[in-house]
């Protein structure tokens, strides 16, 4: 396309002034694998959806709302999966006459081209947003179809036409074959682009299964029909990237992988299990480095926000943080070090594994299997003339002791504790064999915490509050709320991200006699409310009335106490 003939489309469209297209026709000239929309999308000043409107008004061509309006089976089954990854486009309508394509490109002519071969009748060019186009396409054919069609072509995979065999694969082949890698790629890639933490790959009797954890609940993921009859194959590489046994597919596996996504380098956890219908496959996406969430941005009130900041700055004493697996017990304790990391403290943890390496503290991986246990790393590190000691968790009486009489010695231990709330932990301790009396002198404080999904700040909607819930002694500060909806930003879940809530216990004689008098959780819970402790679920509302999360989702995460 001439550079005077872009310039012509482009003035024909009426957003765009004389210097915003030489910007565009420049930017394209200088840039020889972008096209004309593409450059005019990044380089324009406006949103793609005004550019597609204006292109498809110039142009003469139909623009086309893809989340309102769905394609035709026929004109989906008129095109094969590698054909519309090729060239970008969603085959929306077909008759006799013709076929009707949708693409965000409406330069594009090697497109209409080459379908128009393939699909052996004329095509019909429609136009909407590029993104759009992206995920209709993953959704109506799903992740990877074009990588599942070209194995399925290709003679040398093992497929599985009975749901329950389980073909040996031929490893080096499959190794060195682009599409099987090609597709575990893209699993993982759109993964991460969605902000997912696990993918969970499950053999079912019909189908095998791909779900994304994000921000907490499964979502599942749109794939090939077929892709069951290769789920030997994709099993087989995944356990091939993360250096297991492939041929032992009887007992439990765990591995890691180590990808770079976008420039950054992702580790991932992989556990397999053998299930009824093959082996269950779990990863665990974790960066491994990156910016850490500050304390500042950790979401407390600022009675909590005071407490925590002075607990962490004691010379000695045990800071335990408590919730259920998955909870953010992790990345609170990174922000806690990354605020206490100094060049004057030496800070040494233990963890299993490194979640996040963080510059300027030693961090140590247990490794049970040759001994190198939480209760081995603790003892070496009293040799090692730490500051501040941190212990990934308090697992058994040995690790607990241990971590106690660290304190008890001048260090600052910061740990992790499964129980339900912050007050729990002195009765879960107690049971695992420690002296109350040790407890209460080396705890400095507690804080539980539950994630919450966060309202997508796009769509969500303000509404009045419901009047039942002005009878269960939270005072409302306002009378409204906000609750989800949904929008293209959100993948239509109303919800973007999470946020914490917390309650925080600290440590006083009341607390310390209270825990000597082996009191249960309840009664020391309710010393610490008389103290202005606020409950995981008063948090809640607190966020709540300010627009964080909405009314179902702290019911969700918290018990009503």
């Amino acid at each position: 396309m001439s550079g005077s003939f872009a310039e012509l489309v482009l003035k024909a469209t009426g957003i765009y002034s004389d210097a915003q297209v030489s910007r565009i026709t420049e930017a394209r000239d200088a840039n020889p694998g972008m096209g004309l929309a593409e450059a005019a999308v990044k380089f324009g000043g406006r949103k793609e959806a005004e550019f597609i409107e204006a292109a498809g008004r110039s142009l003469g061509l139909e623009t086309v709302d893809l989340s309102r309006r769905q394609p035709s089976p026929d004109a989906l089954a008129a095109l094969p999966a590698s054909a519309v990854y090729q060239y970008g486009v969603l085959p929306f309508k077909i008759d006799a006459a013709s076929i009707t394509v949708v693409t965000g490109d409406p330069f594009d002519t090697k497109a209409p081209d080459g379908i128009r071969l393939i699909a052996q009748r004329p095509v019909k060019v429609a136009l909407a947003p590029r993104d759009d186009v992206e995920k209709a396409v993953k959704k109506y054919y799903g992740v990877g179809a074009d990588a599942i069609e070209k194995m399925i072509e290709d003679g040398r995979y093992a497929v599985d036409e009975d749901a329950g065999s389980m073909t040996k694969i031929d490893v080096n082949e499959m190794g060195e074959e682009a599409s099987i890698v090609k597709f575990v790629n893209q699993i993982i890639a759109e993964a991460d682009r969605q902000g997912a933490t696990d993918i969970h790959i499950e053999p079912q009797e019909t189908e095998l299964r791909i779900r994304y954890r994000i921000d907490g609940m499964l979502h599942k993921v749109d794939v090939p029909p077929q892709l069951n009859r290769l789920k030997s194959a994709i099993i087989s590489r995944i356990k091939v990237m993360a250096n297991l046994d492939i041929a032992e597919k009887r007992l439990p596996m765990d591995g890691r992988i180590g990808i770079r996504i976008a420039g950054q380098d992702i580790d991932i956890r992989v556990s397999t299990m053998p299930a009824a219908y093959g082996e269950s496959v779990s990863l665990r996406l974790l960066a491994k480095s990156g910016s850490f969430v500050k304390m500042d941005d950790l979401g407390f009130n600022e009675r909590d926000y005071a407490v925590v900041n002075r607990i962490i700055h004691r010379p000695n004493g045990i800071f335990l943080v408590t919730g259920p697996t998955g909870s953010g017990k992790s990345t609170s304790l990174y922000s806690f070090l990354s605020e206490v990391n100094k060049i004057d403290v030496r800070i040494m943890t233990a963890e299993d594994p490194i979640e996040y390496h963080m510059a300027g503290i030693n961090q140590v991986q247990m490794q049970s299997d040759i001994g190198m246990t939480f209760a081995r790393a603790l003892r070496a590190f009293l040799r090692q003339d730490p500051d501040i000691i941190m212990v990934g968790e308090i697992r058994d009486r040995e690790t607990a002791e241990i971590a106690i009489n660290a304190s008890l010695t001048g260090h600052m231990v910061f740990s992790t504790l499964h129980t339900n709330d912050a007050a729990g932990a002195f009765p879960r301790l107690i049971d695992m064999g420690v002296e109350p009396f040790l407890i209460a002198s080396a705890v400095a404080g507690v804080m539980g915490q539950r994630l919450c999904r966060r309202l997508c700040p796009k769509c969500m909607r303000e509404i009045p509050l419901d009047r039942k819930w002005y009878t269960l002694g939270y005072p409302p500060e306002k009378d409204t709320v906000f609750e989800p909806v949904g929008c293209d930003e959100c993948t239509r879940t109303g919800y973007k991200g999470r946020r914490a809530l917390f309650e925080v216990l600290e440590v006083d004689e009341d607390i310390e006699g209270a825990v000597v008098r082996r009191e249960n959780a309840t009664q020391i819970r309710n010393i610490s409310l008389s103290k202005g402790m606020k409950t995981l679920r008063e948090d809640g509302w607190a966020k709540i009335f300010r627009g964080v999360t909405s009314v179902k989702e702290v019911m969700r995460v918290t018990e009503d106490q």
